[in-house]
């Protein structure tokens, strides 16, 4: 099976390094307070939060899985940019044999930003993608906008 991807662009009145801080570098202690209906408990569970890290997040029955595990495999903080993989959890195994995203934010000519995203994935032979792109960029988008919102209500947060 060949590898597929997909792309997305959200945009935001946040400045881009404190969206990046929040909705990448942070989630996963931003996320359970955030969106507590679909993310019960999240952490980092090996490394320092630098590449070779590992986060967990533990999802609600909102999500079709209850887990997943991500690396950091690239982060360049100047230029607002990193790359995660999926190592355990979510549909590793089961429809997909691998998966990456690569976020990438940058600033608008407004003063906010604009994220770009391309995840890429590898799915196992007879495994067909219906509404799962559409699911995932709705999730996406939904997380950005939540720490969005949280930055808009919390000037200070992450300056």
């Amino acid at each position: 099976m060949s590898t597929s991807s997909w792309s997305l662009e959200i945009e935001s009145p946040v400045p881009a390094a404190r969206l990046f801080k929040a909705a990448v570098l942070d989630w996963h202690n931003l996320a359970p307070k955030l969106v507590p209906e679909i993310v019960v408990s999240a952490a980092g569970i090996e490394g320092d939060g630098g590449v070779g890290s590992v986060r967990q997040f533990q999802f609600s029955s909102a999500m079709p899985f209850s887990y997943v595990k991500e690396r950091l495999d690239f982060l360049d903080l100047d230029k607002l940019e990193c790359k995660q993989s999926l190592v355990e959890g979510g549909d590793i195994g089961t429809k997909i044999e691998s998966a990456s995203s690569h976020f990438k934010l940058e600033t608008s000519s407004n003063g906010g930003c604009v994220c770009k995203v391309v995840a890429t994935y590898k799915l196992l032979p007879g495994v067909e993608v219906k509404d799962e792109i559409t699911k995932a960029k709705e999730t996406l988008t939904g997380i950005f906008k939540a720490a969005e919102a949280h930055l808009l209500a919390n000037p200070a947060a992450y300056a």
